[in-house]
């Protein structure tokens, strides 16, 4: 009778009136408990999940930060070639190479180089810090070994690495190597660069690329050697400065004496 009643009543529809009946005959004491379980389930699934309000402490934390850890790096430079530096083959000389670094960021950054052979290898300059959007051209140095049984020239592959690394900067500053052990903790490394040589006999775009950064490089080198236009006093010899007011005064006493002796 009482499943009758629960399925005639207007208010209530079906599905619940079969729901209703285990908790009638179970008591108001499980009924209470089964209502407030229920409820709270229904309150927590919808909590929204804030970070660092894990209830384990701080496992959100380390969860996150290793996260942070696996994302990849915004690169501050641009490198032209991008992962690759292309020298010219020739045993028992040393030859260049030449790699374009650009600041694509918004902020001033210093780089810096590393070799896996720094007795053999050196860059010129081997750090320096850009404003952004300037570019240089890095000029690299290497010695290369003769081949090693009977290898052909070619064939011989180098185990030299090269390593860029950047940094942000507050702004213009001197650059010194000191700023990356300081800040260890926001370096970054830019790019890997592996060695590949060149038949300077066979022509080709790579080389014909590297003959044209490397005049580049040259003429940028030759232009900061330059002493730079001053509109101000001449500096004549060593330490002597002559101002235009200077030599008018001295050629009106010469003036002067002339006209004395003449009168005289």
């Amino acid at each position: 009778m009482a499943i009758e009643a629960e399925q005639k009543s207007p208010s209530d529809g079906k599905v619940w009136g079969f729901f209703k009946l285990p908790f009638q005959k179970s008591g108001n004491n499980t009924s209470t408990t089964s209502s407030s379980s229920l409820a709270s389930h229904l309150h927590g699934q919808s909590q929204p999940h804030l970070e660092g309000s894990n209830p384990h402490g701080g496992s959100a934390n380390s969860v996150s930060s290793v996260a942070k850890s696996l994302l990849p790096t915004r690169r501050r430079l641009k490198l032209d070639p991008a992962n690759k530096l292309y020298f010219p083959y020739e045993p028992g000389k040393q030859v260049r190479s030449a790699v374009r670094i650009k600041n694509t960021s918004k902020s001033y950054v210093a780089f810096k180089f590393q070799t896996t052979a720094p007795k053999s290898c050196f860059m010129r300059p081997p750090g320096a810090i850009l404003a952004p959007g300037e570019s240089i051209i890095a000029t690299v140095f290497k010695f290369v070994e003769p081949p090693e049984n009977n290898e052909k020239p070619m064939d011989q592959k180098s185990k030299v690495k090269f390593k860029i690394m950047s940094l942000k900067v507050k702004g213009p500053m001197d650059y010194v190597p000191e700023l990356f052990d300081e800040q260890k903790d926001q370096v970054a490394i830019e790019q890997i660069l592996r060695v590949v040589f060149l038949d300077p006999a066979r022509p080709c775009p790579a080389l014909e690329k590297l003959k044209r950064q490397l005049a580049d490089a040259d003429a940028a080198l030759e232009a900061r050697k330059k002493p730079p236009e001053d509109a101000g006093p001449r500096i004549i010899g060593e330490g002597l400065v002559i101002d235009e007011w200077k030599e008018r005064r001295e050629r009106y006493l010469a003036r002067q004496q002339v006209e004395g002796v003449d009168s005289a």
